[in-house]
């Protein structure tokens, strides 16, 4: 079954009802958190069709994204994992891949699993 296309607005009011967190300020609801880390990453997953990438934020989501080889049964060989703060912070443009991946906060294996080129997702 096809997921249904992601709303722009309903992604950039999830994502607005973190920012205080982002920013440094008090950490949001569970529910306000998984709202902006699923809908971001269902943009990715709509912006960057396919399944060679399976992107990790747990406990909230993982979709697959960017063309190439699919990937069927056990660990994709390409896999981004991070938080969902670190997500968020990267999908907004507020944090550059090369600094998450530097710092540890973001884990990136395989040769295609740089999706940079389609961040960010959601712009303040």
């Amino acid at each position: 079954m096809a997921r249904r296309g992601v709303d722009p607005g309903e992604v950039r009011e999830a994502v607005l009802a973190v920012r205080g967190w982002l920013e440094g300020g008090a950490e949001p609801s569970r529910a306000e958190k998984a709202a902006a880390v699923r809908s971001s990453l269902r943009t990715l997953e709509q912006v960057a069709p396919g399944s060679s990438v399976e992107v990790r934020v747990p406990p909230f989501a993982a979709v697959q994204c960017v063309e190439g080889p699919r990937h069927t049964r056990g660990t994709p060989p390409n896999v981004v994992e991070t938080d969902p703060r670190t997500w968020l912070l990267l999908a907004t443009g507020e944090l550059s891949w090369a600094d998450a991946t530097a710092t540890g906060a973001l884990t990136a294996s395989g040769a295609r699993a740089d999706v940079s080129p389609w961040l960010p997702l959601v712009r303040f």
